[in-house]
């Protein structure tokens, strides 16, 4: 099973050979630009930035007086961004290779922050947005996208009834903890307050991530790379390869009854600000 050979993002060559935008971030990417803040002059913060697809874009789409700040701890990343920046002639972008839970940026220097799929996947993501707090000016506007609970809910209806089958009840459990740690309308308004932003929007949307069958789909290169590894974690190492051939049959049996494999994927888009009234230091 080929497949179950993670896709191995530390390797030399990855950062070069990553699509540019894979199609699995895009629709989150088009629902941010729609909603972000684009004048002459600002100063944006790009927060989990990868390759720099907003980067970029935000740095030609406001103009040269603008300012933006890319940050990501991910070396690969900010090399090929660096390359592309040379070779487009933009001129008006700084990098930040380091955890943006640290950022050595003045406190209320920020006009946008923006962030795509980016402070959801971080593990201190509560520290992340207290930083992008400090750094923000008053009545700064934050802008982010996530996925929500709920997304692949096809696929893991077909993962629980294996591990069922297969007599693994006993890790249903840490099935539910790994989709449940999506988060929720809910779960973000609560973490940007606790940051101390006041929420402005919430924009939900979804769309559908359509295969031929479950045997593509486990061989696609994205889900290698950012979803095998924890599907894979939640059964015992020696029971993996047994686990997904019998995954693999049970999706290619729905996608043979539906005509494809079809998977929602629910999106979320939010607006917050920081409050004209806070501290630069709160």
């Amino acid at each position: 099973m080929k497949y179950l050979e993670h896709v191995d993002s530390t390797h030399p060559a990855f950062g070069d050979l990553y699509d540019e935008l894979p199609l699995w971030s895009a629709p989150f990417g088009l629902l941010l630009l729609e909603r972000v803040p684009m004048r002459p002059g600002l100063t944006i913060l790009d927060v989990g930035a990868g390759t720099g697809f907003l980067t970029v874009e935000l740095a030609q789409r406001c103009g040269p007086q603008a300012r933006v700040i890319a940050v990501d701890p991910w070396e690969a990343g900010m090399r090929r961004l660096q390359r592309k920046l040379e070779y487009l002639g933009i001129e008006n972008v700084r990098l930040i290779e380091h955890d943006a839970a640290e950022l050595d940026l003045p406190d209320a220097s920020i006009d946008v922050v923006v962030s795509n799929l980016g402070i959801n996947n971080f593990a201190n993501a509560d520290a992340v947005l207290h930083t992008c707090f400090r750094v923000a000016k008053p009545g700064a506007r934050l802008v982010l996208t996530t996925n929500l609970v709920g997304h692949m809910r096809e696929f893991y209806d077909v993962y629980r009834a294996t591990l069922m089958e297969l007599g693994f009840a006993d890790r249903l459990a840490v099935l539910d903890a790994h989709i449940n740690h999506r988060a929720t309308l809910a779960s973000i308004a609560a973490q940007l307050d606790r940051a101390g932003f006041e929420l402005l929007a919430l924009a939900t949307d979804s769309y559908q991530m359509r295969c031929a069958d479950g045997s593509s789909f486990l061989r696609h290169a994205f889900i290698r790379l950012a979803f095998l590894p924890a599907w894979t974690s939640v059964v015992l190492p020696e029971a993996v390869e047994r686990t997904f051939t019998v995954l693999e049959w049970k999706l290619n049996e729905v996608a043979a009854e539906r005509g494809e494999l079809a998977l929602t994927i629910p999106m979320a888009c939010v607006e917050a600000c920081k409050p004209e009234a806070a501290e630069a230091l709160s």
